[in-house]
């Protein structure tokens, strides 16, 4: 009867033990990467379909509405497209002032466009200020094929691309956003390839510019404003993107940036431009009033020295790949998270670029921000007599005692 009792009793404290930690677990978990409670947000984007708002640089999140419904995102989709040229440039494969030659698929594209024709030339930096500032549907199509030999090829690699990223929720049809059945994303996917392209330098000369001229000495000049207004009206917008069909109504993928903070902005299945461009920038201006950043380091600035055995130099200066930034809350300069530095274990050869190592920003248990640290120069394998050397060497200082 005792032991029964007892058996009772422990089996009772156990349970009570074992409710107290599920709710102290439940109480203790972090709202991942938002920078409020999900309890409570800001009333934004109230007339969007879906909408985020984020910073770039580490990924919190400062409002979400529907972020993961698949909608059509009309010419938001060349943001996309431009990802996949930049990336080809970053590589080697193609570079901006090649000239391309326009075809007949390409110059057959309805919609907004420059008005190629079949077999005219232009560089691609000029097909990317007709992406990015005319949302030319027929210069999206002249540079993919230009990238990837066909649009069906550079399609298929758009899709690959977004599941490199992890995202969900967005498949592709073609590169330029005209309505097909099965091709759409999410805000949340939208603001996750627009934080990618922003990573490629010189992206925002195109995106961020108002105006311009294509064939400026010829007898077809065309003048080039950039669909965003918002690049000239608002403080530090320089992109992305914007969209309009009768299915997505009006979309945008807006991205500012002050000091060392850079927001991105996406709304879809807004109803109007006006109604649209007023709901980001509301957005943008929340986030600037309440969230700064401080640089910790800029791109190409060494972070750390890796070290590297049986190496000719013992330790390898090791870069940010891009300017690293900690986010702060305005009330009271709270840094938000913590940063710290891992170093990979390193072995002779080891080559200039190579990834050495990362800065990790961890924002409130999120999904942590890894930044590559880069090798700045090559370090060659040691011979085997300076390795027999230094041993000799190790073994006579450690050897000696007073």
């Amino acid at each position: 009867m005792f032991n029964q009792r007892a058996r009772t009793n422990h089996r009772q404290r156990l349970l009570r033990a074992s409710v107290a930690g599920a709710a102290l677990l439940v109480l203790a978990e972090p709202a991942l990467g938002h920078a409020e409670s999900q309890s409570w947000q800001p009333a934004l984007a109230q007339h969007a379909k879906a909408a985020i708002l984020i910073d770039a640089g580490t990924g919190m999140v400062f409002f979400e509405k529907n972020e993961h419904a698949r909608l059509p995102i009309a010419s938001v989709t060349k943001a996309m497209t431009m990802l996949l040229v930049f990336d080809a440039i970053a590589k080697g494969q193609v570079r901006l002032q090649d000239v391309v030659r326009v075809s007949d698929h390409a110059a057959s594209m309805g919609g907004s466009q420059i008005f190629l024709k079949p077999g005219e030339t232009m560089t691609l930096s000029e097909l990317m200020k007709g992406i990015a500032m005319a949302s030319a549907n027929d210069a999206a199509v002249a540079a993919a094929e230009y990238v990837s030999g066909s649009e069906a090829n550079f399609v298929r690699q758009m899709n690959e691309r977004v599941q490199k990223l992890g995202l969900r929720d967005s498949h592709f049809v073609n590169t330029n956003g005209l309505p097909a059945p099965n091709h759409y994303s999410s805000a949340y996917d939208v603001a996750m390839i627009s934080r990618e392209l922003l990573q490629h330098d010189g992206v925002t000369s195109f995106t961020g510019a108002y105006s311009d001229h294509l064939r400026k000495q010829t007898e077809r000049p065309f003048w080039l404003v950039n669909t965003n207004k918002l690049v000239r009206y608002y403080q530090g917008m320089d992109g992305v993107k914007t969209g309009y069909t009768s299915d997505s109504l009006f979309c945008l993928s807006a991205s500012a940036k002050r000091g060392s903070l850079r927001l991105i902005a996406v709304v879809l299945g807004e109803p109007s431009a006006s109604v649209r461009n007023a709901e980001v920038v509301e957005m943008m201006n929340y986030a600037f009033s309440q969230y700064t950043a401080k640089t910790l380091y800029k791109k190409g600035q060494v972070v750390a020295l890796a070290p590297v055995e049986k190496g000719q130099s013992e330790a390898v200066a090791a870069i940010a790949s891009r300017d690293v930034a900690q986010l702060i809350k305005k009330d009271g300069l709270r840094p938000l998270g913590h940063v710290t530095t891992e170093l990979d274990l390193l072995k002779a050869p080891v080559k200039k670029g190579q990834v050495v190592g990362r800065v990790v920003i961890v924002n409130g248990g999120s999904a942590a921000v890894r930044v590559p640290l880069y090798a700045a120069a090559d370090v060659a394998p040691v011979s085997w007599t300076e390795m027999l050397g230094r041993s000799l060497r190790k073994m006579f200082l450690f050897g000696v005692k007073e």
